[in-house]
């Protein structure tokens, strides 16, 4: 335990761009952060890579899903084995597939058997979207707890929006002066649509390269605009949040650059995730004027200058500059829901998953003795 009553807790996040696993420690009660400790990143190899991309889509049993769950749970051993002394572990494990309102969601990877491995010998809180789903929740995104903890931790005196740029985008707005994240009018939080994922893919397919460093392709080349009307017309948009996705939920994007040279398929994508995002912001409860973005997309200049262009007055930065570190927010947050859970706090809200009241989530596996 730490001071304050604060768990120091190591929070884990492999996310849908599939390139490894994030842990980093943080100190937190479940209501505040009091501090963050050290991070580590442990890389997919390409082999690996290719064996979770191929179990992507798939259900407990079916094919590949046992050696995707192998590779991730031996990932997320050998990362937090040496972080250093913690109380406990927020597992979120792969997703492979998630279909809130249909067959449910599914994360690679077993709390149980990391419990028995880690030498450490703490709980793990696993499985954290399924509850949420089973009772009627989108399951995603679940961060915004954390988000808010954040937003009150920085000194945010007027609402204030998070944009998260993995895979999939999403956006979280708070009202830090209302001061329990389960109150009405807290937060509200959506997925907003394709982010890096489709660009990464692009990369992968056509160059062999596993993203585009710096937008650099993407800045080369010219939108293709018959494709972002058509993108923006996808039923997605007109509904009203909360809302999430899956990873290949806009196939018909994909398929539109393919007739495209490969810059202006990259840069048709890059905007098709700035106006997701900007689509998105148009829910706000009401206006922010800073917008702070975390996950890969941060780094790629033509992303963040597409989106600062469409959203006036509001200041669009890395969450560096509010002294946060946006390549392990991700997992930060994590740790922060593994001891809500542990303490028995909700962990999605109506304005997060759509779920009808404020419910917990997550299995807890404790080792052996």
């Amino acid at each position: 335990m730490s001071r304050h009553g604060a768990m120091r807790v190591a929070g884990t996040m492999s996310g849908t761009s599939l390139d490894g696993v994030d842990a980093a420690i943080v100190e937190t009660d479940g209501l505040s952060i009091t501090g963050f400790g050290p991070s580590a990143y442990r890389p997919y190899s390409p082999q690996e890579r290719d064996t979770l991309r191929a179990a992507l889509g798939r259900w407990p049993g079916e094919e590949g899903v046992e050696a995707a769950a192998e590779i991730v749970e031996t990932a997320h051993a050998e990362v937090l084995s040496g972080l250093g002394p913690f109380d406990a572990v927020g597992f979120h494990g792969q997703t492979l597939a998630h279909d809130p309102g249909g067959r449910g969601t599914h994360q690679a990877g077993d709390g149980n058997v990391l419990a028995e491995v880690l030498p450490q010998r703490v709980p793990v809180v696993w499985d954290f979207r399924s509850n949420d789903v089973q009772l009627g929740g989108q399951g995603a995104p679940l961060a915004p707890a954390f988000h808010h903890a954040l937003a009150v931790h920085v000194g945010a005196e007027e609402p204030v929006a998070f944009l998260n740029l993995g895979g999939v985008g999403n956006l979280t707005w708070i009202d830090p002066r209302i001061g329990a994240v389960e109150e009405p009018g807290a937060v509200l939080a959506f997925d907003t649509g394709p982010a890096n994922a489709p660009v990464d893919d692009l990369m992968r397919n056509r160059l062999g390269r596993p993203f585009d460093e710096g937008g650099a392709l993407a800045t080369r080349g010219e939108p293709d605009e018959a494709i972002l009307s058509d993108f923006l017309s996808h039923p997605y948009f007109f509904r009203m949040p909360p809302k999430s996705l899956d990873r290949n939920d806009f196939p018909g994007l994909v398929r539109a650059v393919e007739r495209l040279s490969d810059a202006d398929a990259a840069a048709t994508l890059t905007a098709a995730a700035a106006l997701a995002v900007l689509r998105g912001a148009e829910h706000f409860p009401a206006p922010v004027t800073r917008l702070l973005v975390t996950g890969g997309g941060r780094l790629n200049p033509a992303l963040m200058e597409m989106i600062a262009g469409g959203l006036e007055d509001v200041r669009v930065e890395a969450v560096e500059a509010a002294g946060l570190d946006g390549d392990m927010l991700e997992a930060q947050a994590f740790g922060h829901l593994a001891v809500r859970v542990l303490r028995g706090l909700p962990t999605s809200f109506p304005g997060t998953t759509g779920v009808r009241a404020a419910v917990g989530g997550g299995q807890v596996a404790r080792p052996a003795g």
